[in-house]
């Protein structure tokens, strides 16, 4: 009972902000932008018993080009197109290749079709990654916090990580135990009913209001500009280009090529 009469009242709230939303989101050319700061923090672990405090806030320094990426989200009412800010390596001053190779490339959401289209590029071949999109299962609050000039709702879900991260690659995914059960990540977002559309930046979506904020492991994702129906208009089209992959066709392609790289290594030593 108490879950109904929480649901309710935010459904209701969500009701009276849609009477304060912009009136040129009913039209039919509807188009937004929003812009993505994306801050991650980086676990040193037992390696980095060996720095001392200074040297731990040198390297941090060093690191934070990739510790901190800046996003752009086009969207109308049904699609959108998330990607990264181009920008060179804070480490080297030249592009990141090899980051690159395990980087989220750009995506194309389309929420009415349940389809989601992705370029990624994997040592100098692309692949079109083609999938239905992340399945999230939202847990809505009425808990409330501004983000700029608008009214942002709570909602968290629990994901399991590979489904997040399956365009990156880690060891962990090669060595997985099943005994160990399957590594889940909680979610925190926050989404503004005021722009009544259920996209989001990188693979969330499916709340009723673009996403301003997203909390992920180590990874936060925050909404620091919007511009509705800009005057330059960007037309959003779905990437078409590299070979047709599902998302885990393309995790096995990546670990594959990673374990004969590491073995390869090995030989030579």
């Amino acid at each position: 009972m108490k879950y109904k009469l929480l649901i309710n009242s935010v459904l209701s709230l969500i009701f009276v902000f849609s009477f304060y939303t912009d009136n040129s989101i009913e039209n039919n050319d509807f188009q937004g932008k929003a812009y993505y700061m994306s801050k991650s923090t980086m676990d040193l672990g037992n390696f980095g018993a060996r720095f001392s405090e200074a040297q731990k806030k040198q390297l941090m320094a060093r690191m934070k080009g990739r510790l901190e990426k800046k996003f752009v989200l086009t969207f109308n009412k049904e699609e959108s197109m998330f990607y990264e800010e181009s920008k060179l390596d804070a480490v080297s001053g030249a592009t990141d290749s090899w980051g690159k190779n395990f980087a989220q490339g750009d995506q194309y959401k389309n929420t009415k079709n349940n389809e989601q289209i992705q370029n990624q590029e994997f040592y100098g071949k692309n692949f079109l990654v083609k999938d239905i999109l992340q399945p999230i299962k939202w847990e809505m609050s009425s808990e409330t916090k501004k983000i700029g000039k608008y009214i942002s709702y709570k909602a968290t879900a629990i994901i399991p990580t590979n489904d997040l991260t399956w365009y990156s690659f880690s060891w962990d995914r090669v060595n997985y135990d099943e005994k160990n059960g399957i590594k889940m990540t909680k979610i925190e977002a926050w989404y503004t009913p005021q722009i009544p559309v259920s996209h989001g930046p990188s693979e969330y979506w499916g709340l009723p209001g673009l996403i301003l904020e997203v909390s992920a492991g180590d990874t936060t994702l925050l909404c620091y500009e919007i511009a509705l129906n800009p005057e330059k208009k960007v037309e959003i089209k779905a990437p078409k280009k590299g070979k047709k992959v599902t998302k885990k066709e393309y995790q096995k392609i990546v670990t594959k090529k990673m374990t004969e790289f590491r073995e390869n290594r090995t030989g030579r030593r």
